[in-house]
């Protein structure tokens, strides 16, 4: 089978799971969705759910965000991980927001990607999600289910979002993007897959990938090095 014949029955099975993909980040605005993607990185959406409240509880725009102190945010948000790291970044993009934005979340690729904290995920997430722009995020579960998939090689997520981007419609990317995490959060995880009768996998997956994956998961030495 062509990939693009296997893209347009995956899209159908997505379509059908997922008719309806909400944004799985709670946010109120563009500001609000920035911070809780910047907070995912390395942590669930479960978690960062939960944290949000009270960091957006004392500061929930730019203005008030960039007024309080730096060991306050990382206070805040140490559940979701990398705490020093993501509280620097926060207050840093608060204050560029205010200083260079008026206040508010720039809708470009380039003045996104130049705040501290945010990458091309990130702000390809901000892009789609909060002004509509089409985009492709590529995340881990992505990264994974279109390897296993055989929809890209696999070598590196900015190869797997070109590939994507070419086997898709644009105007599909947004709620693919969306589709996919659903999908590969219930149907497809990391470790312990049921290949057989993974609704995907069991007839998108060559043997060979489904063997490389198997020895990596029996393996956790392997696993741990690469």
């Amino acid at each position: 089978m062509k990939r693009s014949e296997k893209a347009q029955r995956i899209q159908k099975i997505l379509q059908d799971l997922y008719p309806e993909t909400p944004i799985p980040l709670n946010h109120t605005d563009e500001y609000t969705l920035l911070v809780s993607v910047l907070l995912s990185a390395q942590c669930t959406d479960k978690r960062v759910n939960q944290i949000t409240p009270l960091l957006f509880a004392r500061a929930s725009n730019p203005e008030k965000m960039s007024k309080l102190p730096v060991k306050d945010i990382e206070n805040i948000i140490r559940p979701c991980g990398l705490s020093p790291q993501k509280a620097k970044a926060i207050a840093g993009l608060s204050k560029i927001l205010m200083d260079q934005h008026g206040g508010e979340v720039p809708s470009s690729f380039e003045e996104l990607e130049a705040m501290p904290g945010v990458g091309h995920k990130t702000a390809s997430v901000v892009m789609s999600q909060a002004f509509g722009f089409a985009a492709f995020p590529v995340d881990t579960h992505i990264h994974r289910c279109a390897t296993r998939w055989g929809l890209t090689s696999g070598r590196s997520v900015e190869q797997t979002e070109r590939d994507l981007k070419k086997l898709f419609p644009e105007e599909s990317w947004n709620r693919l993007h969306l589709q996919i995490i659903f999908f590969g959060r219930e149907h497809c995880p990391a470790r312990g897959h049921d290949f057989e009768n993974c609704p995907i996998c069991s007839w998108a997956t060559s043997k060979a990938q489904t063997l490389r994956e198997r020895t990596k998961q029996a393996n956790p030495r392997r696993r741990a090095k690469e």
